[in-house]
């Protein structure tokens, strides 16, 4: 390549000057000391010659909502296999219990107590993962990969153990539901007709709901490989699967389906065809269905169900189980079947309020004198309350507030009832949705018991019961990565279920 002199460069400048389109690239080149035939085209943000605008660290874009654990109270020193405790549950007067009258001089009878004995077992939640060394190496200038892995791992495990809390299920078996009842009637359906259908219908559990779709099919039981290699099996939340009940239709005819209620059930999967040949075609949060449109028939089979998948051994049971259980004195009110597909929904008072959760409130504070303190509630059952509350007919119950310092008036659309008012034990009650509760239920449960069990020896009406709190472990390297767990070992006790109020099998509208 020739040596270029300044002389040389400055002619070449010049040049430029009187034809620029020519001999500007040309002069450019040769001041870099280059061949004026190499160049080819411009430098564009095309070639990919330029920076990468990465934010750091990555956007965490996933709900981390778990405000029941983080209310309930969280207590250690736990030991053994389980907590333990003894309950008394009655004091019994003697002679009439609730006749005091003594004559003069003489002695009462001794009065009797009614106890038992109580136990939750402590159970161990956790999650595992792990980050290769190229991994972390290639993420170094973008985030601490290893500390971002344990905060997720932190939150997954916090995530499952709200859910655990909520519907954990060990001891309610929801066993077999009864064979639907069927029936064929009505006009307009493009239900094929001629056709003799039979249907088998699957109870699921809160639990169940949450795991099982029309796409992925009801959830039975799942056998998990853990990263130790060894392998455990976990359910779902399903009932073993109905006998087959059959219904001929005619042109024209919508298929009704029901089955009795079953109480631990939060929805129920409906499996319909002909004859052996039945496929998952809806999921329902109420104990009905009505079949009007031709059937998908893609569904999982109902031979996929094969026993009851409700319960997990290695479980406790969460706050609505507890209140469930036979014998808890819980509030539970599970709601009319009422016309298939239509169910029975909750219904106004007139008086600003729910008749349903009225009722509840009251037998609450006639048997046990004692009230919810919070309401949770899915999405489809806060909008449902805000309507019957604001019901026409109670529409002079409510007031109109305006600021009077503002000069104009401002209206804002919509609304939504925050509290409801107990009238029993003059408390404001909050309404709180919870991305866990299926629709068609509404759990109620209370943190503190009134004043009137002020000797109780009851702090507090449910808790975490830690034998060890979330704890961290960084397993031996065996391969070429950095593999972590978060584990917590706890349980649910709950020293008085009475304090808890269940409504289900909750129709929308």
């Amino acid at each position: 390549m020739t040596n270029l002199t300044p002389d040389d460069i400055k002619k070449s400048l010049v040049s430029s000057l009187s034809n620029p389109d020519e001999n500007i690239s040309r002069a450019i080149m040769l001041m870099a000391g280059g061949r004026p035939d190499m160049v080819e085209k411009a430098i564009t943000t095309g070639t990919g010659l330029v920076a990468y605008d990465l934010q750091a660290p990555a956007k965490n874009l996933y709900p981390v909502n778990t405000p029941i654990i983080k209310s309930l109270p969280r207590v250690g020193g736990g030991g053994g296999t389980a907590t333990n405790w003894k309950s008394v549950t009655a004091m019994i007067g003697s002679g009439f219990d609730n006749t005091p009258w003594v004559p003069e001089g003489q002695r009462a009878g001794q009065m009797a107590y009614t106890t038992a004995d109580r136990a939750a077992p402590y159970r161990t939640l956790g999650e595992e993962d792990q980050a290769t060394f190229e991994a972390i190496s290639a993420g170094r200038t973008f985030e601490d990969i290893k500390a971002s892995m344990t905060q997720r791992l932190l939150q997954k495990t916090m995530l499952k153990e709200e859910a655990g809390v909520i519907f954990g299920n060990a001891s309610l078996a929801l066993g077999t539901p009864s064979a639907p009842t069927l029936s064929a009637g009505g006009t307009g359906s493009t239900l094929p007709g001629s056709v003799t259908y039979s249907v088998i219908v699957v109870a699921l559990t809160m639990e169940g709901m949450r795991n099982s779709t029309l796409s992925n099919g009801v959830a039975t039981s799942k056998s998990v490989t853990g990263a130790d290699g060894k392998s455990f099996s976990i359910n779902g939340g399903s009932s073993m699967k109905s006998s087959a009940a059959t219904q001929a239709t005619t042109s024209g005819q919508a298929l009704s389906c029901s089955v009795p209620a079953i109480q631990g059930a939060a929805g129920y999967a409906w499996f319909v065809g002909t004859a052996g040949n039945e496929k998952l075609e809806a999921i329902s949060s109420t104990n009905s269905v009505v079949f009007s449109k031709p059937l998908a028939g893609t569904g999982q089979a109902a031979s996929a169900v094969s026993a009851d998948c409700s319960t997990n051994s290695t479980a406790f049971d969460g706050l609505l189980t507890t209140a469930l259980k036979p014998g808890s004195g819980a509030y539970v009110n599970y709601l009319a079947t009422g016309t298939p597909g239509a169910g029975t929904t909750l219904t106004s008072s007139g008086q600003g309020s729910v008749t349903e959760i009225d009722v509840m409130m009251q037998s609450m504070w006639d048997n046990y004198q004692c009230s919810v303190d919070v309401l949770y509630v899915n999405s489809q059952e806060q909008r449902n309350i805000t309507k019957k509350v604001l019901a026409s007919g109670s529409a002079s119950l409510l007031n109109y507030f305006q600021d009077p310092k503002a000069g104009e008036v401002a209206l804002t659309a919509g609304g939504v009832v925050e509290y409801y008012y107990n009238p029993y034990l003059n408390k404001k009650i909050p309404i709180r949705l919870h991305p866990n509760v299926s629709a068609g239920t509404i759990l109620g449960w209370a943190g503190d018991l009134p004043v009137q069990y002020q000797s109780s020896e009851v702090p507090n009406v449910a808790e975490m019961k830690v034998r060890r709190d979330y704890y961290q472990i960084d397993w031996p390297i065996t391969t070429r990565a950095e593999m972590s767990g978060v584990y917590v070992e706890e349980t649910l006790a709950v020293y008085a279920p009475f304090a808890m109020g269940v409504i289900a099998n909750i129709a929308n509208g």
